[in-house]
């Protein structure tokens, strides 16, 4: 498919609207239920930016959850304690997968900002994530994969409208970025900053021992800030 129609751009009155590959190409997504519109591209194009970024940093399956173009929350599949569990309403779930509770931890950053939320998961959705996600108020997902009975799921949710998108994960995009404001087009690179274990290599404080869980945390937060508006 190389270009996809969408009812209307931002607001009801911007028409025409889709989204489309500048070079004629492919879109690199598969949208598999429900009818995403120009933000839910926008929350999913910049989610799944984040996600992947944070797997390929801490080689942990993450999540965000994204509403109005910010990240609300976004975290790795870190166990969660007794505590939390319950702290992020899931306690209930029994034992979460990585990927489970990289989700929950997410949505459970700012609940209430995360209502209507559109997720972005750096792996192939699971049925104990699918699970997590059906009982949430939630606009839509972007992965790159759904287990089959995770998918029939999540098809469900919203009478069946739910926006359900599939990325392909191996898809790069052009190093040189553009937009264009009032007619007049901007071109820069894109913020290809990495951030990865050497990132922090230059301890500045008297104690130089940093444990592994607050460079997670500090490659969480610098990443999330990247797409934060």
């Amino acid at each position: 498919m190389k270009e996809l129609e969408l009812k209307y751009g931002c607001n009801p009155n911007q028409k025409p609207s889709k989204i489309f590959m500048q070079d004629g190409s492919e879109l690199p997504i598969t949208v598999l239920n429900g009818k995403p519109g120009y933000i839910n591209f926008l929350d999913a194009f910049n989610g799944w930016q984040l996600v992947r970024e944070l797997k390929k940093t801490t080689g942990k399956p993450a999540a965000t959850s994204f509403k109005h173009v910010s990240p609300a929350g976004a975290a790795i599949g870190n166990p969660l304690s007794e505590v939390e569990a319950k702290i992020y309403w899931v306690d209930d779930l029994g034992e979460l997968t990585p990927l489970a509770a990289a989700y929950a931890r997410a949505r459970g950053a700012d609940r209430m900002s995360s209502y209507g939320d559109f997720i972005a998961l750096s792996d192939v959705c699971d049925v104990c994530t699918a699970k997590m996600i059906k009982r949430e108020f939630s606009d839509g997902i972007i992965a790159p994969g759904y287990k089959p009975e995770a998918l029939e799921l999540l098809k469900e949710k919203k009478k069946g409208a739910y926006a359900i998108i599939q990325i392909d994960e191996s898809y790069e995009p052009n190093p040189i970025e553009h937009k264009e404001v009032f007619g007049i087009t901007f071109e820069q690179g894109r913020n290809e900053l990495n951030i990865d274990e050497a990132f922090f290599s230059n301890v500045v404080t008297e104690n130089k021992e940093i444990p592994q869980s607050a460079k997670d945390d500090m490659a969480i937060a610098m990443i999330t800030l990247k797409y934060t508006q």
